[in-house]
């Protein structure tokens, strides 16, 4: 009777853990998808791929414009702000062009060298952006990405999603599939060995 109770019991931990396993391959499998296609394609699509030394020639802060940071927002007109404008010297081609903060900010305002948010405070903005200007004109140098293909002729200081940030996105999926995996080969050799000792 106890060992019925045993055997029984070793089954259902066996059910609970092959379970989990399947279930963390399946998690894996899903955020394997939900990063393919939301940070690869921004990875792949991106030309500023060449990292260089830029030195700044100028950093300018214009009038106020409006920030259009969503496209057919009825309310870009209401989010003015100081615009920044920082032109660099690029050392791989001696060229004379202007830096952006990320890709996304030359789709957000391509006059402008950096978006605030538009959820931010004026005041603050105003002293980011004075705050920022100044760095510039303090650290004259500093590493750049541009385009080797030519395609574009600005740079950017950072990339959205470097390569270093792509494998970091992998890497927790990786572990759970890894894991999930380990799991499975274990309860299929506890079963084995169970069939196996039973049959002798």
């Amino acid at each position: 009777m106890l060992g019925k109770k045993l055997v029984t019991a070793q089954k259902r931990g066996e059910t609970r853990a092959l379970c989990l396993g399947l279930g963390m391959v399946a998690c894996s499998m899903m955020m394997y998808f939900f990063i393919g296609i939301t940070i690869v394609p921004f990875y792949t699509k991106s030309v500023w791929t060449t990292e260089t030394v830029c030195k700044v020639l100028k950093a300018n802060i214009r009038d106020k414009v409006s920030c259009p940071n969503s496209e057919g927002s009825e309310d870009e007109e209401n989010f003015p702000y100081p615009c920044l404008q920082v032109w660099v010297n690029l050392t791989a081609s001696g060229q004379e062009v202007m830096l952006y903060q990320t890709e996304d900010t030359l789709e957000r305002n391509p006059k402008c060298s950096y978006v605030p948010d538009e959820l931010e405070n004026s005041k603050e903005v105003k002293a980011r952006i004075e705050t920022i200007a100044s760095n510039f004109k303090k650290y004259q140098t500093f590493p750049c990405y541009y385009d080797p293909g030519g395609t574009q002729t600005n740079v950017i200081l950072s990339r959205l999603y470097p390569l270093k940030g792509l494998l970091f996105a992998f890497l927790w999926p990786t572990l759970m599939f890894t894991g999930g995996c380990l799991i499975i080969v274990l309860v299929k050799i506890s079963q084995y060995i169970s069939v196996l000792s039973a049959w002798q």
